[in-house]
């Protein structure tokens, strides 16, 4: 009997310990943030990218991003698939779509903060990100991405160890 109770104690620690470590349905592991924040960080330069781009200079801001994205085309593709994994684990009916919808509301976010903003206003301030994230290696981006920010909180928090 105490051989049955031990191993049912030692299967409930082991089966805590791997869901603590691949998350639960309701929070991110630290990968899954990291990814949220980056696919936040490419959506923010694709809508600085299309908002400059009546701007002067502002071909060359959407050239970069699209630069950018080719560059780092494996990191993004991760991020998605991380993301895809969370959604999945969660139980989300179709992880694309949740994806997809995420994308979405990412981009009118930045959009709408881009609105409450001059065009001018807007470019001047952010365009220069472009640049910066151009510049950045793989390393630096998730750097970036794995940085926590108060106003844009993501859609998940992230699991407690």
């Amino acid at each position: 009997m105490k051989k049955i109770a031990l191993a049912l104690l030692l299967s409930v620690c082991l089966s805590t310990t791997s869901a603590n470590a691949k998350g639960s349905a309701g929070c991110y592991t630290p990968q899954e943030f990291e990814a949220e924040q980056g696919l936040r960080i490419h959506s923010e330069l694709m809508v600085i990218g299309l908002t400059c781009l009546k701007m002067p200079q502002g071909a060359q801001g959407y050239l970069k991003y699209q630069n950018f994205t080719q560059k780092n085309k494996g990191l993004i593709s991760g991020y998605e698939n991380d993301l895809i994994g969370y959604y999945r684990r969660s139980g989300s009916g179709n992880p694309e779509i949740k994806l997809h919808t995420l994308r979405t509301n990412l981009a009118n976010q930045i959009s709408q903060h881009a609105i409450s903003m001059s065009t001018v206003s807007f470019c001047k301030r952010f365009s220069p990100r472009i640049d910066q994230a151009l510049t950045m290696d793989k390393s630096k981006i998730r750097k970036w991405a794995q940085h926590s920010w108060q106003t844009s909180t993501t859609t998940a928090p992230v699991c407690s160890k």
